[in-house]
């Protein structure tokens, strides 16, 4: 199998909660990026993408030297998939294009193209989402948590 880099859009981003539990000290790099052709939409708690005409907004995440078979296991395990097409699967693992910040992008506004595993909604609970789910604004998890509460001196 081939060693993808994930793409992650939710639970797994820096500052929530499935971050450190999965990704802290597991990782050699984690840069933005966005998933073209892709909607998102809330769930209980986590949300869901699913193919479609927008932009999902996330990480580049890629895996640690000596980490990636431990790794991809236990993502799969978080995201109940199961194998390929599997009936019970909560999601799936697909291998998409993905557009990542360059390294220089702060210098020169570039993005580095690349495939990466993503865990999209499984078929059932994609029809379900179309039906009536709430998209996510922008594609982006983070814009539906609350700013951080200032302290005042």
């Amino acid at each position: 199998m081939t060693e993808l880099p994930f793409f992650v859009y939710g639970t797994l981003l820096p500052g929530e909660h499935n971050h450190d539990r999965f990704l802290k000290g597991r990782t050699a790099g984690e840069r933005p990026a966005v998933l073209p052709d892709a909607l998102l939409y809330e769930g209980p708690g986590y949300p869901y993408a699913t193919g479609g005409d927008g932009t999902v907004r996330g990480a580049l995440v890629t895996a640690a030297p000596g980490a990636y078979r431990e790794l991809l296991a236990d993502l799969d395990g978080l995201e109940q998939y199961l194998g390929p097409r599997h009936p019970r699967n909560l999601y799936e693992r697909v291998a998409r294009p993905v557009l990542s910040a360059a390294p220089d992008s702060a210098r020169t506004g570039a993005e580095d193209p690349a495939r990466a595993w993503v865990y999209l909604a499984a078929p059932a609970v994609a029809r379900s989402l179309a039906a009536g789910g709430t998209l996510v604004p922008g594609g982006d998890w983070l814009i539906r948590r609350p700013p951080p509460a200032r302290r005042t001196p």
